[in-house]
């Protein structure tokens, strides 16, 4: 699906920490998107890993690192609230989100419709994550972490080396 090269997306999480399937999506995304906005938010159900200033740094040196001349189409940034007015507010016409099983589309289907009320000019489309990276969760990457477990097959280089000074 190729959308219209003026399409803003914007793609939100809390990125605590940004994965593999992270990184899958937002390369996706960037193939119909003509720019992609990158949102932080805070989930206050969650205590989170690293900061929203450490989490907005990170996404950058990944942006650096593994998207050369694309990371220019991309912002970072952290949001409050609605995630539809967030993406108002930065000129999105287009919710980005990530899928990896059943039980993502669930949810994000609901969250498509609600949207959709509060915002029909906003549309959401749903990227799946490549068959290899679905299994993998920030959740899972934090467990793993905590155990000394090697996550290096779940993050990229940099969160790799921000996981292991900790």
């Amino acid at each position: 699906m190729k959308i219209e090269s003026g399409k803003i997306g914007f793609y939100t999480g809390s990125f605590d920490p940004i994965t593999l399937g992270h990184v899958n999506v937002l390369r996706q995304a960037l193939n119909v998107c003509a720019h992609v906005h990158i949102g932080i938010g805070s989930n206050p159900g969650k205590t989170p890993l690293f900061s929203i200033p450490e989490r907005l740094s990170l996404i950058q040196q990944v942006l650096d690192d593994e998207f050369n001349d694309q990371a220019r189409r991309v912002t970072v940034q952290q949001f409050s609230g609605l995630a539809v007015d967030a993406a108002k507010s930065f000129g999105a016409s287009v919710i980005v989100r990530g899928l990896r099983d059943s039980t993502d589309f669930d949810y994000e289907m609901q969250m498509a419709g609600m949207n959709g009320v509060l915002a029909p000019d906003v549309q959401t489309i749903f990227i799946p994550a490549s068959s290899e990276l679905r299994p993998i969760t920030a959740t899972l990457v934090r467990q793993i972490a905590a155990m000394d477990g090697d996550i290096s097959p779940f993050v990229p280089r940099a969160v790799f080396a921000a996981l292991s000074k900790r």
